[in-house]
C-alpha cells in the first residue's frame, strides 16, 4: 500500500487497495470457487476439504479464548461480496469521484464468527458432520479481529450481501463439484 500511495502520488494516477477480512465461499452455482493445490490451511477449505473425507480432521485451535465459545473469532465475507466491491471500487475510480490519489477500503461483514459456530454452521446449512479435534492455541493467533467497513458503504456503496449460512452452503457446492470432476 505504501508503494501505491507513492506511485500513485509520483504518476499523478488515482489508486483504491481493498483490504479483505477473511474472503470464504464459492459462486453461488457452485461452479467456481477456491482449489487449494496444497494441504489448505483457511479454515472453509479445511472444514471442506474434512467432510469430503480428503482430510482426517478439522484443528481448532483453541478453546480457552475470552469468546463467546473459546475458539477464535474472525470477520468472514462472501466471495461474491468481494467481487461486487471491485466492481464498485472501479465504477467509484472511473467516475472519478476519487479526492486522494490513493483510498483504501476495508472489506468484512464487521460481525465475527467463531471458529465453532463455523463449523456448526456448516453442519446445519449441509447436513454434514464435520470431524473436529480442538488443540492447543496456535502461535500468534488473536482472539478476535473485525472490521470497519463503513467507509466502503459510505462511499462505494458497498454492503456484503452474503451471510456465513452462504458462504459455507456455496464452500460445500464447490467441493461438491470438485469431487464430481475428480471422478
Amino acid at each position: 500500500e505504501e508503494i501505491l500511495q507513492e506511485y500513485s502520488q509520483l504518476k499523478k494516477l488515482k489508486a483504491i487497495s481493498l483490504r479483505y477480512f477473511n474472503p470464504v465461499g464459492a459462486h453461488l452455482s457452485g461452479m467456481n470457487g477456491e482449489n487449494p493445490s496444497n494441504k489448505p490451511t483457511n479454515l472453509v477449505p479445511v472444514i471442506c476439504q474434512q467432510a469430503a473425507g480428503i482430510l482426517p480432521e478439522v484443528n481448532v485451535f483453541g478453546s480457552d479464548y475470552p469468546t463467546r465459545d473459546g475458539s477464535c473469532i474472525r470477520d468472514y465475507v462472501h466471495v461474491c461480496d468481494i467481487a461486487a466491491a471491485h466492481v464498485q471500487a472501479m465504477q467509484y475510480l472511473l467516475d472519478e469521484r476519487q479526492g486522494s490519489s490513493h483510498e483504501i477500503f476495508n472489506l468484512g461483514t464487521g460481525q465475527g464468527v467463531s471458529v465453532l459456530e463455523a463449523i456448526q454452521t456448516f453442519e446445519s446449512v449441509n447436513t454434514v458432520k464435520v470431524n473436529y479435534r480442538i488443540g492447543p492455541r496456535r502461535e500468534g493467533d488473536v482472539m478476535s479481529i473485525y472490521s470497519d467497513s463503513k467507509k466502503a458503504h459510505e462511499i462505494l456503496g458497498w454492503k456484503p450481501q452474503y451471510g456465513v449460512t452462504e458462504m459455507m452452503s456455496s464452500a460445500w457446492k464447490w467441493q461438491q463439484q470438485l469431487m464430481k470432476e475428480a471422478y
